[in-house]
This record gives C-alpha cells, structure tokens and sequence, in this order.
C-alpha cells in the first residue's frame, strides 16, 4: 500500500493548485483553495463521503489510497474539478463571467 500511496501522491503533485502533503497510512492530505467546496464537487462525481475534510488540517482535504484503478479514478475527478476551477478563475481575471459565456451562446 505504501508503495501506491507514493504513486497515488506523484500524481496528484502534477495537478496545478493542489499540493500533497507527506502522509501516512491509507489517505493522503491535499491542501486546496475552499476544501469544503472541493469535496463537494468531487464526492459528486464519484461516491458521496470519499473526499473528506479533516477537521484539524486548514485548507486541506483527504483522499483514500485505494487500489490503482480506483486511484486513477479518483485522479481524474480531482484533475477536472480543479481544471474547471482555475478556468473560472482565469476567465474572472479578465473579467468574464461564465453567465456572461451562456448568455453569448444563446443569441
């Protein structure tokens, strides 16, 4: 499991606006803009109460190391929700609003 867990933390390293943190066991702690916000977006997509916010560690969340089909999938939603985050983050930089987007598409 250590030797996954290790895998499981380079891989979530390569996502721009996480950052993995040394852990032990079964989980790794992820810091993260608006944890709980996080979550949410990713539990989502996967199954409600896999991401967790630990209630000691600010700005972080934790992810269970699982086998590495399951981590894989677990990646991939992490690596969507934060792609969609910054992608928000840099359309409102400047100054575009995705009701803004919708509305342009409609007409």
């Amino acid at each position: 499991m250590e030797e996954e867990r290790e895998r499981f933390y380079s891989r979530l390293a390569t996502i721009p606006g996480m950052r993995p943190m040394p852990s032990v066991g079964n989980w790794v702690l992820v810091t993260v803009d608006d944890p709980g916000d996080f979550a949410r977006k990713v539990n989502r997509r996967m199954t409600p109460g896999l991401v967790t916010v630990p209630r000691h560690v600010d700005g972080a969340v934790r992810v269970p190391v699982k086998t590495p089909k399951d981590n894989e999938e677990v990646f991939r939603a992490m690596r969507e929700v934060m792609e969609k985050r910054l992608g928000a983050l840099a359309l409102e930089q400047l100054g575009v609003h995705e009701a803004d987007d919708l509305e342009a598409e409609a007409i």
